[in-house]
């Protein structure tokens, strides 16, 4: 089925209101949300908000908490998330760290004590669309080691009952296999690019739990809780530096350079990145949102 996004994002609202935001921040959350789910990202989006609500419930997310500022040095600054809502602690941090940039043509928030922020694409967009270069880093509890397929997107496959394009992970035989529930069974996802993927995401925890003084991944492990992770934001202004003609006529002719990528058999166009999630946008914003009947429904008795 599906659901128009203002109906989508109205629902979020109302559910988050009940649960203790305030009206302007639940519409932000509200937003974030529905604005995954129309872009495509649906296993950040809707399908999130039942564990969302979960941990609302259970304390791990305190809707009253913002983010406050701790430390500076120049174009770096340390905040604590004070474990408030993740997607609106990041959106928080990278508006600074933009600010920062159109100051030093650099600036950097490393944010501890915060919670996951659903799609990490959220605010590197915020940052495009201010002009700037965004870079966008966090750690969780070990569970998937820079993964070539997130927990959530291996839910969504198994809810559409299909298999992953390439293998993901392992089954319970050892073997690698491309069913998300054996996969999501056994808990053995593949790394993104194998070992390379594994060592990128130690140095990730490293980089953002150093520059935070927060908890990092060993933490966590230690005592069992996926909350209170690091992260860090980083907003780099071009125009400060080269000049926005530069600028622009850089991403134009790279833009334009992948698409005169070579075709293998099978495909008909060439991509770059986020032009495939405009046009799911624009559809999904025309037709409706497509969402899980069982998921939706159990949103409305929130």
């Amino acid at each position: 089925m599906r659901v128009q996004y203002d109906e989508m994002r109205s629902e979020f609202k109302r559910v988050l209101i009940k649960r203790g935001f305030e009206p302007e921040s639940a519409e932000v959350a509200a937003s974030i949300i529905a604005d995954n789910s129309c872009d495509g990202v649906y296993s950040h989006g809707l399908n999130r908000f039942p564990s969302i609500v979960k941990a609302i419930d259970e304390g791990t997310i305190r809707p009253g908490m913002r983010p406050v500022k701790l430390n500076s040095m120049g174009a770096l600054e340390q905040w604590d998330g004070q474990l408030g809502f993740g997607p609106i602690n990041a959106s928080i941090a990278m508006d600074r760290a933009i600010e920062l940039a159109g100051q030093y043509g650099l600036g950097c928030i490393a944010l501890r004590n915060t919670n996951h922020w659903l799609r990490g694409g959220t605010y590197g967009l915020r940052s495009a669309n201010s002009g700037c270069i965004g870079i966008c880093m966090t750690n969780t509890f070990p569970n998937m080691p820079q993964s070539q397929f997130s927990y959530g997107k291996l839910q969504t496959y198994s809810l559409t009952g299909k298999k992953l394009p390439v293998a993901g992970g392992y089954g319970a035989d050892g073997n690698l296999t491309n069913d998300p529930d054996a996969i999501l069974n056994s808990g053995e996802i593949l790394p993104a690019g194998f070992w390379k993927g594994s060592g990128l995401a130690i140095a990730i925890d490293m980089v953002v739990s150093a520059l935070s003084v927060g908890r990092s991944t060993f933490d966590m492990r230690k005592d069992s809780q996926d909350k209170g992770i690091s992260q860090v934001f980083i907003a780099i202004n071009p125009v400060q530096y080269s000049g926005k003609d530069y600028a622009d006529t850089y991403i134009e002719n790279m833009s334009e350079y992948i698409k005169t990528s070579s075709r293998i058999a099978g495909v008909t166009d060439i991509l770059y990145p986020g032009e495939r999630t405009a046009k799911e946008r624009a559809e999904n914003l025309r037709i409706g949102i497509p969402v899980s009947r069982d998921i939706w429904e159990t949103v409305l008795k929130l």
